[in-house]
């Protein structure tokens, strides 16, 4: 199964970023579980991709371990924002350019400021969606702070 060049993949090549590609059956609402359990790995060295929005609908993405969830009071406290949510998946394709379950940090249609859960740097190695369902790039998870400049954050609770 050859994957097609995705605005993921563009962008890891323009910024000549060392990635791994890693094809796997994707299944509905299937999660990181899901790829993690297809590709050998631990469901905390995939980073899912998720698509908010403040209250007042400013959109931004968050980086999550796939084992944990993300705790938006945590988030919204510390952007300066009275709430975050997820994005209706309709809003999140329109900013991010993706269809929801292949939502990559990579590459997005429009600028959006992004947080990682801090604790994804200590990884030696994620896997993240290279830009389709089914489609993991693996990479240095420092890639996240030096070239999209994601703002290391602590708002991970456990996955339910």
């Amino acid at each position: 199964m050859k994957r097609s060049v995705t605005a993921a993949v563009r962008f890891l090549r323009a910024h000549k970023i060392s990635y791994a590609e890693h094809l796997y059956a994707y299944q509905e609402r299937g999660g990181t579980s899901v790829s993690a359990h297809e590709l050998g790995v631990s469901e905390h060295v995939v980073v899912k991709t998720l698509v908010m929005q403040t209250e007042t609908g400013k959109p931004l993405v968050v980086l999550m371990h796939g084992d944990k969830q993300v705790s938006t009071k945590g988030l919204a406290r510390i952007i300066g924002t009275k709430g975050v949510a997820p994005c209706d998946p309709v809003v999140a394709n329109k900013h991010s350019g993706y269809i929801v379950g292949g939502t990559s940090p990579f590459g997005t249609r429009k600028t959006m400021p992004i947080y990682m859960e801090k604790s994804i740097l200590d990884l030696p190695r994620i896997y993240i969606n290279g830009g389709a369902k089914g489609f993991l790039v693996s990479l240095a998870p420092n890639v996240l702070a030096d070239v999209l400049n994601a703002v290391p954050v602590s708002v991970a609770t456990e996955g339910d």
